[in-house]
């Protein structure tokens, strides 16, 4: 009887302590997190522009006629290359293998890029006329023209990229290099004289040749698939049709932003 009575009183408590604790808490299922490893993997497409910050046309030059025979003997040519801040914009396409800390890339590149090309020139021009007085003192007349061309190249290059991705999370840097072709048009030769009005030239040049590039840069995702990026890209337009003693490739620094999309 005795553990009768005691077992009753057991479930009551039970039952009493059950009924203020109230009714069952509901725990809704949150979806985890997509893997860091899966960050910036699979297929991707990206936009990205910027400035064309430098083009290295080469130093000024000094071009002196020293012919001892010449009227103009002693005549100097100053040529000062233009080295102006140009735009540049394109899109990616790019498949990024594996998941692990080290991912190779590979990249198709597609970009307009536009900058001024043209330099400033001064001509120290002297004439000797040994006729025109004395043997004694010879003639000579010094005057100085000073000139300043600029033309506008358009131009469209494509290069397939060989890229090294570092995942480290959020923040994925890389460096790769490539190799492809350019197609670059002048708009025409604008020249101004000392009277400061400009003489525009009809229709301009086109050439096309290899381009390589070296660039750097790094994501910073914002989802799994969503990534804004900064990217430096030294550019080089290559002259091999042009045959010279000296090097006529254009070196190009262009800083540029953009956005990437990964297909996953």
């Amino acid at each position: 009887m005795g553990k009768l009575l005691f077992f009753t009183v057991g479930m009551t408590a039970l039952l009493a302590a059950s009924v203020k604790a109230g009714p069952a808490v509901e725990y809704k299922q949150v979806a985890p997190p997509p893997p860091v490893d899966l960050w910036g993997t699979g297929f991707y497409g990206a936009i990205d522009m910027g400035a064309n910050l430098y083009q290295n046309r080469g130093d000024d030059r000094t071009f002196t006629n020293d012919h001892l025979n010449s009227p103009f003997f002693g005549s100097t040519l100053e040529v000062s290359p233009k080295n102006d801040v140009g735009f540049f914009g394109g899109v990616k396409l790019g498949y990024v293998f594996g998941t692990g800390i080290v991912r190779p890339t590979i990249e198709g590149d597609f970009l307009y890029n536009g900058f001024r090309d043209g330099a400033d020139s001064t001509l120290n021009e002297v004439f000797s006329c040994p006729q025109c007085a004395c043997p004694a003192c010879p003639f000579r007349i010094l005057t100085t023209r000073e000139r300043d061309v600029s033309t506008w190249i358009n131009s469209g290059a494509f290069l397939a990229n060989f890229i090294l991705r570092f995942n480290f999370g959020r923040f994925q840097p890389y460096a790769g290099a490539g190799v492809g072709g350019y197609y670059a048009e002048s708009a025409g030769v604008e020249i101004t004289g000392p009277i400061g009005t400009p003489v525009n030239t009809g229709g301009g040049h086109n050439h096309a040749d290899l381009a390589w590039d070296v660039v750097g840069g790094s994501d910073y995702f914002f989802t799994h698939n969503l990534s804004a990026f900064i990217e430096y890209r030294f550019l080089n337009y290559t002259s091999t049709q042009i045959d010279t003693r000296e090097d006529r490739d254009l070196k190009q620094h262009l800083l540029g932003a953009g956005v990437r999309f990964f297909f996953h």
